[in-house]
């Protein structure tokens, strides 16, 4: 579910301001008073980016609790954007921007799989608050969205403050997000037929599911896809550290993990990108064959259609 931002300019906010805290509304257990900071290393930002941090907008931090699945749940709001921030790492899980439909981040790629896939239901593995289900709708009312969350209280809070309880009623076009909680990887996270696409944004203290580097846990979600259908992949960031240039390489995907363990699942059959560094250092992954980039261009709104011109398949040495 995180997202790594590049520069993490939300990060470096939460480093320094002690925000307002409100009443959080929720049967767990609440953290009173807590303060919005992060590890030195998780943030990169140049005099000029901190200075222009001082000058953000004000944070407020609605919500706090700690669950079983997560130490830190943190619900934080400002005039541009709600935040779900999870975990000791202050990753960002969610956001509900309010002054644009879009993210500019790797929840965008979400709305372009719809024209790429048969109709069907999708599920969204690693639901967190509901963004990409917010975004996908908005584009395509008519989409059957089936949602899996392991945390109980993410999906209460998402309720309350993320406008996840207007998803789930049905659109006039009988589009609905549909929300179970639940470990998205258990076999029973499925549908009769199977789903036409499956989104996947599974993250833990931060990084990827360890489960989600190894190829056989690729082929097991695969079964759950109908004829035609795909997975597309929220692969987080790489293993180290390399340059704008050397990331720019149609190689560069063997710094992430996860790409290499779909890769050897589905070879000759996925495709990859990185968004460039003012949107995020996330890598996303494409199953199935590389689609008509043409026609792909056309068949989603303007916003993206230079952005999945940007998908290349992923080769092996």
């Amino acid at each position: 579910m995180p997202l790594t931002l590049s520069p993490p300019r939300l990060l470096l906010l939460l480093r320094r301001r002690q925000a307002k805290v409100q009443e959080p509304r929720s049967t767990a257990r609440p953290c009173r008073g807590a303060r919005l900071s992060c590890a030195p290393d998780e943030v990169a930002a140049t005099d000029a980016e901190q200075q222009q941090g001082e000058e953000e907008e004000e944070l407020v931090l609605l919500a706090s609790y700690r669950t079983a699945f997560n130490e830190v749940i943190m619900v934080i709001d400002s005039p541009s954007n709600r935040y779900l921030v999870l975990d000791p790492t202050r990753n960002v899980h969610s956001i509900l921007p309010k002054k644009s439909a879009w993210t500019n981040s790797y929840w965008d790629e979400c709305v372009s799989l719809p024209t790429v896939v048969p109709r069907g239901p999708v599920a969204l593995l690693g639901l967190g608050a509901g963004t990409a289900a917010h975004m996908m709708l908005e584009v395509w009312p008519w989409i059957q969205l089936i949602g899996w969350e392991i945390d109980p209280t993410v999906i209460e809070l998402s309720r309350d403050y993320f406008g996840m309880s207007t998803l789930e009623k049905t659109t006039e076009l009988g589009g609905s997000l549909s929300v179970h909680i639940g470990d998205a990887l258990s076999p029973s996270a499925t549908v009769e037929g199977g789903f036409a696409g499956i989104v996947v944004d599974l993250f833990a203290d931060g990084k990827v599911l360890p489960q989600l580097q190894e190829a056989e846990t690729w082929l097991e979600i695969a079964k759950k896809l109908m004829p035609d259908g795909r997975i597309m992949v929220n692969c987080g960031a790489g293993d180290t550290a390399i340059s704008l240039a050397a990331d720019a390489d149609v190689s560069s995907w063997v710094q992430n993990p996860t790409i290499k363990a779909l890769c050897s699942a589905f070879p000759g059959q996925l495709n990859w990108k990185r968004l460039s560094e003012k949107e995020s250092v996330n890598y996303v992954a494409l199953t199935g064959p590389l689609p008509d980039l043409e026609e792909w261009s056309t068949s989603v709104p303007s916003e993206l259609s230079l952005r999945v011109k940007q998908w290349v398949p992923c080769e092996l040495a």
